[in-house]
């Protein structure tokens, strides 16, 4: 079975630009694409005159000032952090020097781990920030003219939180659904059973447009997300049939299942198909000799 997921890539942006995106959307696109990012980070601000900005970004002095200018003559009332890896959360600290603006997140890193602090040794992580205000799933923050609804969705790091427009039913998704591509799912801080249960949880909103951190914005988003989960799905088929063939490590499965990826995305991969084999030994269709890591063998149960 092949899984097509519906990518948009034919998407320019203008590095520093502010785009008005629709009546109470503005983006500013940070210089830092790569093989993660896509073109960048789009750093959202909702309303106008008081405002608050999702996802300041990395720490780039030339975006800050470029969003700074975007936000001249108003107040910024709050920052809203979706999850905290260096392309997302390390701008708010210049952000909120500069505004005095309070920073509104789920926690610090690691903030939505279950009682384990393995996830200190990650490397993208942004281990200085911690919030000012901790939000929860269906918090309600309220500027002037808008409000946004907390919507938490674990998975591609523990900490992850979207934020829901609702005088637009619009979702800032973050890294949980992106335009361009899959979520990256890295264990220990992300969690697949986790990734697929927020996946299964935005199906059951009525949220119209979706506006990921780095990509295009998602004009359908329910077929997006089912086609998400089916793509996990065909995964793990993937992973199934590579145990049923007699390989038993990560490192030999992932050249074939990844065969038409660049090879220097390989480890990225690698580290999803440890997700979802942790996510297979807990239901399980698979045992480990020993804990699940990406050096084990595994096999069929």
């Amino acid at each position: 079975m092949s899984v097509e997921i519906p990518y948009v890539r034919d998407i320019t942006f203008e590095y520093g630009a502010c785009d008005e995106v629709s009546p109470l959307i503005r983006r500013v696109v940070a210089d830092n694409p790569s093989a993660f990012t896509f073109k960048g980070t789009g750093t959202y601000i909702i309303g106008h005159g008081e405002v608050a900005v999702v996802d300041p970004g990395p720490m780039l002095m030339p975006h800050v000032e470029a969003l700074l200018a975007a936000l001249e003559g108003e107040t910024v009332s709050h920052i809203l952090i979706t999850h905290t890896h260096s392309d997302h959360s390390p701008a708010a600290k210049p952000l909120k020097a500069l505004t005095g603006a309070p920073t509104y997140a789920f926690g610090p890193h690691g903030a939505g781990q279950d009682g384990t602090d393995d996830v200190k040794v990650e490397e993208d992580g942004d281990m200085d920030f911690k919030p000012d205000v901790e939000v929860r799933h269906g918090d309600i923050l309220e500027g002037e003219g808008w409000s946004v609804e907390c919507v938490y969705t674990p998975g591609h790091t523990s900490n992850h939180m979207c934020f829901a427009l609702r005088e637009e039913k619009a979702l800032f998704t973050g890294d949980h659904v992106m335009g361009w591509s899959t979520s990256i799912v890295s264990p220990p801080d992300g969690n697949m059973k986790k990734y697929m249960a927020s996946l299964e949880m935005l199906l059951q909103r009525d949220d119209e447009i979706y506006w990921p951190t780095h990509g295009p914005a998602i004009r359908d988003p329910k077929p997006f997300v089912r086609a998400f989960i089916a793509h996990r799905e065909e995964r793990e088929r993937q992973i199934m049939k590579q145990l049923a063939s007699g390989k038993t490590r990560i490192a030999d499965m992932v050249p074939v299942m990844y065969a038409a990826v660049d090879k220097r995305l390989h480890p990225a991969a690698a580290r999803s198909v440890f997700a979802h084999m942790e996510h297979l030994v807990e239901r399980g269709l698979v045992a480990a000799d020993g804990k699940p890591s990406l050096g084990a063998n595994y096999r069929l149960v």
